[in-house]
């Protein structure tokens, strides 16, 4: 299973560029753009902070799903 999220879109209707998101959670621009095209999987900790940034439920950033992003 791979790790999906909608994190990108999520952070664009915020209005929140990726250096600010980062900043806020305490990583770099490189690991939000990592995290978003689903080459980086971030841990539970960075998960719940991006979770609690975003004000959205940790389930509405990311879920399991097959290769295709669907939920299995």
């Amino acid at each position: 299973m791979d790790l999906c999220n909608r994190l990108k879109e999520i952070r664009l209707q915020k209005g929140l560029t990726q250096e600010s998101l980062g900043q806020a959670v305490g990583v770099t621009r490189q690991t939000i753009i990592a995290i978003e095209k689903g080459k980086f999987r971030p841990s539970v900790e960075l998960a719940l902070k991006l979770a609690v940034e975003l004000n959205t439920p940790l389930q509405g950033i990311f879920w399991l799903g097959n290769n295709k992003g669907e939920t299995s």
